[in-house]
């Protein structure tokens, strides 16, 4: 049976045919750690990773690939961030639809003596902007915003949020976990002290790699979680000053590295521009299909303009798990059923415990598989 991949906010699939090929190359070819030895093959591994540095900087409007700081994920980034900036004593702010790599180590964190709040959203997952000023205190030390919900796809006013923040001047920091290669974003436009970026998702690389990118001065500010060797600085058993070392010990995933730089590479060439455009399209073709169907219910924005693709949908009077199976095993539409991972998320859209099931679409779908996609719903909804 054919099969259709609808899966892309948990990981993108398939991925560009240069990714395996390059990690191939690293493998078979290379083999050698960056920083780690001045012959050849080692020099070419250093110059690769300071590429994707300069890559993933070029992406998002930030010129210091040093604090492109290279991590194992982005929970892995979101955690560098939150656990290394915040101290006793200290307050945060985060939305109401964060995903667990946000609330895990922010409950973790109140029990070390730091407090946060929920930036209250609507019923379709939009943060109630007006409403942050109000929340901020004197010992606000961070504002951290999902730039999209992993769940309703609605995309925030980060706009707006930065405004506030800036003007009150406590660090602004995004997960765009669900936007980085979807969406333009503009580091210094947007006044971020830090962005986290996963590789595996809209960026179109391999799993296991992610990217944390942070403004200097707020880069001092954080107390690394991990501590090991470098590379450089062996004469010392305290942990570089200077970044990236700082905040990179042990040895990287260089076949992650080569890996992701060729997406990026792939990508400069699609344009994110261009994948935002597709990803549009095939939302509103979906968001039309989805109109005359009584059996199922979406939840989210149902403007294109207001989400990325990723949609979650409500099966009334079924087991939405069950539904998920028959729509693989009869249809071969592969989604994923259940709270996501963002159990914040489903509380603010109605729809915990329950769950949904959720279709994401990605930059190798087609019109076809939206409209494949359509049929399979319409046949599941009706029992």
């Amino acid at each position: 049976m054919h099969t259709v991949y609808l899966d892309n906010a948990a990981t993108s699939f398939p991925k560009p045919p240069c990714v395996a090929a390059r990690m191939r190359t690293y493998v078979d070819e290379v083999g050698a750690s960056a920083g780690r030895g001045l012959y050849q093959a080692a020099q070419q591994a250093g110059f690769i990773t300071l590429s994707l540095r300069q890559r993933l900087g070029a992406l998002f409007r930030f010129d210091d690939p040093a604090h492109v700081i290279l991590t194992p994920g982005n929970t892995w980034g979101l955690n560098m961030l939150l656990l290394g900036a915040l101290r006793p004593g200290d307050h945060a702010l985060v939305s109401a639809v964060e995903h667990n790599a946000v609330m895990r180590p922010l409950r973790q964190l109140e029990r070390r003596g730091i407090s946060f709040d929920r930036i209250p959203c609507d019923a379709q997952g939009r943060l109630r902007v007006e409403q942050i000023e109000n929340l901020l205190r004197p010992n606000t030390r961070l504002v951290l915003i999902a730039h999209a919900s992993n769940v309703s796809g609605a995309v925030q006013d980060v706009a707006a949020v930065s405004a506030v923040c800036a003007a009150r001047g406590v660090p602004f920091a995004l997960d765009a976990a669900q936007t980085a290669g979807h969406l333009p974003i503009d580091f210094a436009a947007l006044h971020l002290c830090a962005l986290s970026v996963p590789a595996h998702k809209g960026l179109l690389g391999p799993q296991g790699i992610g990217a944390l990118l942070l403004r200097s001065d707020f880069a001092e500010t954080l107390e690394p979680l991990v501590s090991g060797g470098t590379g450089s600085a062996s004469d010392s058993e305290d942990v570089p000053a200077y970044f990236p070392d700082r905040l990179e010990p042990g040895t990287p995933n260089l076949p992650g590295i080569y890996g992701w730089e060729a997406a990026l590479d792939y990508l400069e060439g699609v344009t994110v521009e261009a994948v935002a455009a597709h990803d549009r399209a095939l939302s509103a073709r979906f968001l039309a299909g989805l109109h005359d169907m009584s059996g199922a219910v979406l939840f989210g924005p149902d403007e294109t303009e207001r989400r990325v693709a990723v949609f979650s949908l409500d099966f009334p009077g079924q087991d939405n798990a069950e539904v998920a199976a028959r729509l693989e095993e009869s249809f071969g539409v592969l989604t994923r059923c259940g709270l996501h991972c963002a159990p914040s998320a489903h509380r603010t859209l109605g729809t915990f415990p329950r769950g949904t099931v959720r279709f994401s679409f990605g930059w190798f779908n087609t019109e076809k598989d939206v409209d494949h996609a359509l049929a399979a719903i319409r046949a599941v909804s009706v029992g």
